[in-house]
């Protein structure tokens, strides 16, 4: 496997790119106010035209996220291709009906009126992508973005070189710079991005850059959707199915090697069933990667060295306070490798249960009391998701109900990322705003509001306010109760 990923020095912002940064986002000005008389059809062949570059490039897509994070080809078809082609699918069915304007009806106080809300493109945009999933992440906004009418900058990650490789060539196969552009580079690239007076930012990442890209964006009052983190928690009861829950956990968890924002990140297992999920675990894991897991073609690498380090160093420090390796741990740092990995006795105090894993470690905790889960989970920051595998529905609706997240499921795991007729998002420390579908054009779009008039009804209520003024506000104030 190629190891250039990891070692490929990034570009970063010198004067020529810094000046071909400006050019662009001065000339999408134009372009954007240009776009806000496009049509439906011509947004639409545009999306047609992404369709057609990301099926004749998928070839390529598929060796770059193996160069990038060793993953195996139907991995990417999975949690990439297909959610792209399905969102595409469904902007392309329904876009002139989430366009159209909508009527509302007229109050009390604006009788003799019409009214109606009509969607208009926010204006230029700046798409921010991370390196996890780099195609979906990085298109996934764009397509509602075109969709609603406005240009585009995109800034891939430095980390995934070969993919951001592959996406810049898609991009200028499909689009003029002057209404979508994309640049690659470092953080010094992003920096001076941000520094823009964009009308709208779109970022994928850590908590931590999403409040960077928040103060950026306060400096102009550029709206903002923030797709962050977070530690998302499973919750398996004592009535839960065993064999689908942890079958489901365990290919969310392995997913990417467990670099998914969505991958569960701990475990909360009933004393009751905890050593028929432990021993289910043990066994697919096995089953499925073999006895060396470094060998199995079907288990990704982690992304860089660093990235590596960091899990391996969460890792001791959870085994240095006493936790239990139940299954796993070998650590390859050269060759970027993180097994799959099951702790018990985990110490409230070790940082695996204060820090995003975003790897394949997955601590496993003991409860008995629906009481005490319910409390720890509403005791730390809101996730990005949480997951409830129970055969009653009633207590999967309690514990959701209690507890707040991004998104959630009922028995099923990180599916809610592939049904795009739910908003995907976060919540305060996971996320603000949301996106796939519908949720999509009202994240990239201004929900504008227009009255026109049709009888000036309002001339009575003007000064001199005489009695006749005076019984027509009393009158209108007893119609709106």
């Amino acid at each position: 496997m190629s190891q250039s990923a990891a070692s490929a020095v990034p570009a970063t912002l010198d004067a020529e790119l810094a000046g071909r940064i400006h050019t662009v986002f001065d000339a999408q000005r134009a372009v954007a106010l240009r776009l806000r008389e496009s049509t439906v059809p011509q947004r639409l062949e545009k999306l047609a035209r992404l369709h057609e570059t990301i099926m004749r490039h998928r070839g390529q897509i598929l060796e770059a996220l193996h160069a990038d994070l060793g993953r195996p080809a139907v991995e990417t078809e999975l949690a990439e291709l297909l959610p792209l082609l399905a969102d595409l699918a469904q902007h392309r069915r329904h876009l002139a009906r989430w366009l159209r304007p909508r009527r509302v009806r007229p109050t009390v106080a604006t009788l003799g009126t019409r009214a109606w809300i009509q969607r208009e493109p926010r204006g230029r945009t700046l798409i921010q992508s991370p390196w996890n999933y780099p195609i979906v992440l990085t298109l996934g906004p764009l397509i509602p973005a075109v969709a609603c009418g406005n240009t585009a900058i995109l800034k891939t990650s430095e980390l995934a070189v070969h993919s951001s490789r592959v996406l810049a060539a898609m991009v200028r196969e499909a689009f003029d710079e002057h209404e979508v552009a994309l640049f690659e580079g470092d953080a010094s690239v992003g920096k001076a991005l941000l520094e823009l007076p964009f009308d709208h930012i779109f970022f994928t990442g850590s908590p931590a850059i999403g409040r960077i890209v928040m103060s950026a964006a306060a400096q102009h009052l550029a709206s903002v959707t923030l797709e962050l983190g977070g530690k998302s928690p499973v919750i398996i009861d004592a009535s839960a199915d065993i064999a689908q829950a942890v079958d489901t956990i365990a290919w969310a968890k392995c997913l990417n090697a467990g670099q998914t924002c969505i991958a569960p990140d701990h475990l909360y297992v009933h004393t009751d069933v905890y050593e028929a999920v432990l021993a289910r675990f043990r066994r697919r894991l096995s089953d499925w990667y073999g006895a060396d897991v470094a060998l199995s073609p079907d288990f990704a690498r982690i992304i860089t060295e660093g990235h590596a380090h960091r899990l391996a160093d969460l890792l001791a420090d959870a085994r240095a306070r006493g936790a239990l390796v139940l299954h796993g741990g070998a650590v390859e740092i050269p060759r970027r490798f993180v097994s799959p990995t099951l702790l018990g006795e985990i110490p409230a105090q070790a940082r695996i249960m204060h820090e995003e894993i975003f790897g394949p470690l997955l601590p496993i905790i003991r409860y008995e009391h629906d009481e005490d889960v319910i409390e720890r989970i509403n005791a730390a920051p809101k996730p990005l998701a949480l997951y409830v595998w129970s055969r009653h529905r009633a207590n999967a609706l309690r514990m959701l109900n209690r507890t707040s997240a991004g998104g959630s499921c009922i028995n099923q795991v990180a599916m809610q990322f592939l049904q795009h007729r739910l908003p995907f998002g976060g919540v305060n420390q996971s996320g603000i705003g949301s996106y796939h579908g519908e949720w999509g054009i009202r994240a990239f779009s201004h929900e504008r509001a227009v009255l026109q008039a049709k009888l000036q009804l309002a001339g009575a209520l003007r000064p001199p306010y005489g009695a006749r003024a005076r019984r027509l506000a009393a009158l209108l104030l007893r119609w709106s109760r």
